[in-house]
């Protein structure tokens, strides 16, 4: 996508759709609303759940990111969550918040804090309890996991279907392995809609100190333990999804595709990766 007059008029108009519906992944960090000026204030944001302070500081983060106008979709990891007990309460949180979109994640806690062991597990204990939620989000991994077979993971995945209303994947880095899963999906009956998941523009030296830090889940354990990946993003100071972006608009069936749009991961370089996305759309218009 450096070159834009070598992109179709077909595949410029479809990456500038996906760019359009595109949202962030925002990390609770103490200050981290001062950097959201950059952001449209009706932007769609994910909050990610640390596996430390849990679901309270996701939900502090999102009344604070409503309040300015965002939509905000948070992440309700389940081994944060634990119990019947604290779900209802976190239920009626989302509620009072007026929030009609989560996303259920495994979580990154290396053991449950109480009942709910896997997504699926808190996903099962949502539809029992009922709630007022238009669409929950499901995870995927495309590029494999590095701790869970690919059958594992499509089991999960068809187990979970029936009780999710989207999917997020984690970052991906290869647009051939993705058009793969895509099909593979397909043929397995999962016609959800797919948010694909998009590093952002990541500097090297803050991607790998954000990491260390607070660490953000499947994806980056993924990254360390795979070469070629791992080659990819660091190949120079600054990872820029251009070429990724192209090549999954051509390598997907964008006339026939579950593509709904990219979930960004910015790792909260949230004006560098806004600054290039509506530089994107604007040339593509």
């Amino acid at each position: 996508m450096n070159d834009l007059n070598q992109i179709s008029e077909t595949v410029a108009k479809r990456i500038r759709q996906d760019l359009q519906k595109s949202y962030m992944e925002i990390i609770p960090v103490p200050g981290i609303e001062d950097k959201l000026d950059s952001l449209p204030s009706d932007m769609y944001l994910a909050v990610t759940c640390s596996p430390t302070k849990g679901v309270d500081e996701t939900l502090e983060l999102s009344e604070k990111l409503i309040e300015r106008g965002f939509k905000v979709t948070p992440h309700i990891a389940s081994k944060c969550v634990s119990g019947e007990k604290h779900l209802e309460a976190i239920i009626k949180k989302l509620d009072e918040l007026g929030i009609e979109s989560i996303f259920v994640p495994g979580g990154d806690r290396p053991e449950p804090m109480g009942d709910f062991n896997n997504a699926l597990d808190l996903l099962k204990a949502l539809k029992k309890l009922g709630h007022n939620l238009n669409k929950i989000g499901m995870a995927a991994h495309p590029e494999g996991h590095p701790d869970v077979s690919d059958e594992i993971l499509m089991e999960a995945l068809e187990e979970k279907k029936d009780l999710a209303d989207f999917i997020v994947t984690q970052m991906c880095f290869d647009a051939e392995i993705l058009n793969d899963w895509m099909n593979q999906i397909h043929n397995k009956g999962i016609e959800l809609p797919v948010w694909v998941g998009l590093p952002g523009v990541i500097e090297r030296g803050r991607l790998l100190k954000t990491s260390l830090r607070i660490g953000v889940g499947d994806s980056l354990r993924f990254l360390r333990k795979k070469s070629q990946v791992a080659t990819e993003l660091m190949k120079s100071s600054i990872y820029n999804p251009d070429d990724l972006v192209r090549d999954i608009t051509e390598q997907i069936d964008i006339n026939d595709s579950k593509l709904a749009g990219y979930h960004i991961y910015c790792f909260n370089q949230i004006e560098t990766t806004e600054k290039w996305r509506t530089e994107r759309i604007s040339a593509l218009n």
